[in-house]
């Protein structure tokens, strides 16, 4: 079998939360075979058997797998948070990214987003872009209200930010221990406030140069999200939250 082969070595957070039933086994060793990608999963707390699925995934695969078990939930920020602290000190990656654990975006878009990636960019972005020649399914109502929430994040940012809240992302290590060195004010709009903190560390315009969003082939939305449509009355709340903590105003980050 032909493997997937990059010059530099990446590794991708999987955070883990009650995904024994969400979280596709025949897929990832599918994928794995054939790609040198490591991969570290972030058990956040889970009570179902999610523990002990990662166990078996990572049995005869240690050189490439390595699991966290946190024994508290902490949210998917302070797991992927977490599980980038410890693979930096795990191994020395060129590249660190996460994923979401139910494979919406499937793993194959792992090569689509490191081969957009040149020697100017600091972190590719996977984009829900409904276009010909790909394959997005997502739920009508939470397309609207992400399209709603864009334009604001893009607002507060000051940054023409498509899609900020899709689940794969890749960045250079080297941006990664700086971005992910604290906690996270919000627990599941930090894709946010890492772009925020990318502003601050490197300059908004440096930001323009080294951010790329990359089109996915494929997003098909899967069932059993953490996250309530209830909670989505929150993002207001929330967004604001960031702006003032990040101090995102247009004459600080130009």
């Amino acid at each position: 079998m032909n493997k997937t082969k990059f010059e530099q070595k990446v590794c991708i957070i999987i955070p883990c939360f009650n995904e024994q039933d969400r979280l596709p086994l025949e897929e990832f060793i599918d994928y794995y075979n054939k790609s040198e990608i490591f991969f570290c999963f972030v058990n956040d707390g889970s009570t179902d058997e999610t523990q002990t699925m990662l166990n078996k995934i990572q049995k005869e695969r240690e050189d490439r797998i390595l699991i966290v078990d946190q024994i508290k939930n902490q949210g998917k920020a302070e797991a992927v948070r977490t599980g980038i602290s410890r693979s930096i000190e795990w191994q020395d990656f060129e590249f660190i990214g996460y994923w979401d654990a139910d494979f919406s975006t499937p793993l194959e878009e792992i090569d689509h987003l490191l081969n957009n990636i040149n020697s100017h960019i600091r972190l590719a972005m996977g984009s829900r872009v409904k276009r010909l020649g790909s394959e997005i399914i997502r739920n009508p109502a939470r397309h609207y209200f992400g399209r709603i929430f864009a334009t604001a994040a893009s607002a507060i940012l000051n940054l023409p930010v498509y899609d900020s809240q899709c689940g794969a992302k890749i960045l250079r290590s080297d941006l990664a221990k700086k971005i992910f060195t604290t906690p996270f004010i919000s627990k599941w709009l930090f894709d946010v406030e890492v772009l925020a903190r990318i502003i601050n560390e490197i300059g908004r315009e440096e930001s323009l140069k080294s951010i790329v969003e990359v089109p996915l082939f494929q997003w098909i939305e899967k069932k059993g999200s953490k996250i309530k449509f209830t909670d989505l009355f929150k993002v207001p709340y929330e967004l604001l939250r960031i702006k003032k903590s990040y101090k995102l105003k247009k004459k600080q980050i130009q």
